[in-house]
């Protein structure tokens, strides 16, 4: 079974209601038909119902037992209103505005996250990740002793020497341009959390990157890496992490041996954190498009799992989401 089949059975184990506020871009309206029907989550799709309806039947998509909001009709728009209000009201929002900005389809979806009324939301055909982010940063929020709200890349090689059975995490890689020593530690600490409830990697082996190896280079950028790995310990000192530690220093064992000798990470990594989010973009394309990865992407650090979609997705890609995002609500 491959991961994302055992992401889908996790999926179905236990059934989570996932809120799609571009209800009726034609992708996302074929993605929820098919989640539906196949029970791997409950969707919610948000919108004008005639545009809805509309793109279903041009798509041939059966929506029957599928909700339907209507942002501009729900009832509950004003409990979400007034919830907003209390939420935002020192940055200025008042009853009238919340009550505005709540018939956006995309602040209906975060507020029914927020309320419990859904248990994560999944969005990005249409809209930017900063469309999305933005919201979620203001409502939702961090989780407890999380500070910042970054991606892993679940990289599922074809080389199963690498990794768990060719599995591999990657952070961060769309998020955060240049984090700083503790946002990286964060980073560290959500990506390992990611490989266990995403990939089922029982023991997370974190490796810190650099172009250095336990100090074979000085740098400012090496330092960074060398503080993040302190912090990361002091984060999480259950977690076997280590850093700074170069890529084949990371993975491969004989060279981790002897670069790194007695680490309890070097040779062995399933998890990859990237200094920067130059190195770990260009990292994960590399492993997808040169290595043959397959590549799955989600949002990591927020109270509440919400996940973003390429604006060239497929209607696969937003299946696969739907079910990440839903596994995710398993464990929020």
């Amino acid at each position: 079974m491959s991961m994302i089949e055992k992401v889908k059975e996790k999926a179905k184990a236990d059934i989570k209601r996932i809120v799609l506020p571009e209800g009726d871009e034609l992708r996302t309206v074929q993605a929820a038909a098919f989640i539906a029907a196949n029970g791997y989550a409950e969707p919610i799709l948000i919108g004008d119902p005639e545009k809805i309806n509309a793109a279903a039947a041009e798509t041939g998509a059966d929506l029957t037992g599928i909700r339907i909001i209507d942002p501009e009709t729900s009832q509950d728009a004003a409990r979400y209103a007034e919830a907003l209000y209390e939420i935002r009201k020192e940055k200025g929002v008042t009853a009238e505005s919340a009550a505005q900005i709540v018939k956006d389809p995309m602040y209906f979806g975060i507020m029914m996250v927020k309320t419990g009324d859904a248990d994560g939301l999944v969005s990005g055909a249409v809209h930017t990740t900063g469309d999305m982010l933005r919201p979620a940063l203001q409502i939702i929020r961090t989780k407890p002793g999380m500070k910042v709200v970054s991606s892993s890349f679940i990289m599922d090689c074809p080389n199963k020497s690498l990794g768990e059975d060719g599995l591999l995490v990657y952070a961060d890689c769309v998020v955060m341009p240049c984090p700083t020593a503790e946002e990286l530690a964060h980073i560290a600490v959500s990506a390992a959390e990611t490989a266990k409830t995403l990939c089922g990697i029982e023991e997370p082996k974190v490796a810190l990157l650099s172009f250095s190896t336990k100090g074979s280079a000085k740098h400012e950028l090496v330092t960074k890496v060398q503080k993040a790995t302190e912090m990361a310990h002091e984060l999480a000192p259950d977690l076997l992490l280590d850093g700074e530690l170069q890529l084949d220093a990371a993975l491969i064992p004989e060279i981790g041996e002897s670069k790194a000798k007695g680490s309890p990470v070097a040779g062995h990594a399933n998890v990859l954190i990237f200094p920067d989010l130059q190195a770990g973009n260009i990292g994960y394309k590399m492993t997808q498009r040169i290595g043959g990865a397959e590549c799955f992407a989600v949002l990591q650090g927020l109270a509440k799992p919400c996940n973003d979609l390429s604006r060239g997705c497929s209607v696969e890609d937003i299946i696969n989401t739907i079910c990440f995002t839903a596994v995710q609500a398993q464990n929020s």
